[in-house]
């Protein structure tokens, strides 16, 4: 199978797996459990639906690949990666903001190939927008029913950039302190992985983590954006954030565009 056709078919189980969380979410209440893991986080039924549908998707299109779903593992299901090639899926990311009926949660699925990603689909399915990425080849979005059109990161603008910014950890004293580096003229606060997004696509410039994350909510968004020319590195000019590791959990990172350090 090819990276142009794996990538299509990613895109259509992301969909779909979108198409059942909706239900959920537009439902006036949704059941809710506490996982067993540190962050002590919720997960829904919308969650559990959609990775239902991913895991059966992947296992059909690449069995021989091994599957990370944050589900499975916080019900103690990891599987052997040793092979250093593997799925990381979230199937639902941004669930804060999903509970409380904010639209910007997305389902994501990236792979891995030596510890970093080659391959990512990231879709919302409250706004109906599809961003995919194969590094190498290049990024896309689309948006609706509008027409399919490729990607790419943007230099710096002269005048100042644009920063986005998680809704949960964006306004801690070491994010100010980092962007009072650069001429901020534009803050875009938003959850789940559209913020690497943003930066993809060209209309946001830089996004600053100093906060917990695992390699489920970033994987699939890192591809995409390294696809459109951008980089996720190590906060503090370390080297490109890498996946893989025991407990799955992320090092503070920065993610850039064209002008990226």
């Amino acid at each position: 199978m090819t990276g142009d056709s794996i990538l299509e078919k990613i895109a259509d189980l992301a969909r779909e797996a979108g198409e059942a969380i909706m239900p959920f979410f537009n439902a006036e209440n949704v059941i809710t459990h506490t996982k067993n893991d540190d962050r002590r986080s919720q997960v829904s039924e919308a969650d559990i639906a959609a990775e239902k549908i991913i895991l059966a998707g992947l296992t059909q299109l690449t069995p021989h690949i091994p599957i990370v779903a944050e589900e499975e593992v916080a019900a103690g299901n990891s599987p052997d990666i040793s092979g250093g090639r593997f799925w990381l899926v979230d199937p639902l990311d941004g669930t804060k903001e999903f509970l409380k009926k904010i639209p910007e949660f997305t389902v994501n699925i990236g792979l891995i190939e030596d510890g970093l990603p080659s391959l990512g689909v990231v879709y919302s399915p409250a706004s109906n927008e599809m961003y995919a990425g194969q590094v190498g080849k290049g990024a896309w979005m689309e948006i609706g029913n509008n027409e399919r059109k490729d990607i790419c990161v943007r230099d710096f603008p002269e005048e100042g950039i644009v920063v986005a910014l998680s809704r949960t950890y964006g306004q801690s004293t070491d994010v100010r302190r980092f962007l009072a580096k650069y001429d901020v003229t534009k803050q875009v606060d938003a959850g789940s992985s559209i913020k690497f997004c943003l930066i993809a696509r060209g209309d946001a410039d830089v996004y600053p983590r100093y906060g917990g994350s695992m390699e489920w909510d970033t994987a699939a968004a890192h591809a995409v954006l390294k696809a459109a020319g951008g980089a996720v590195k190590v906060i503090n000019g370390g080297p490109e954030l890498q996946y893989g590791k025991p407990d799955f959990l992320n090092s503070y990172f920065i993610a850039w565009g064209g002008s990226h350090s």
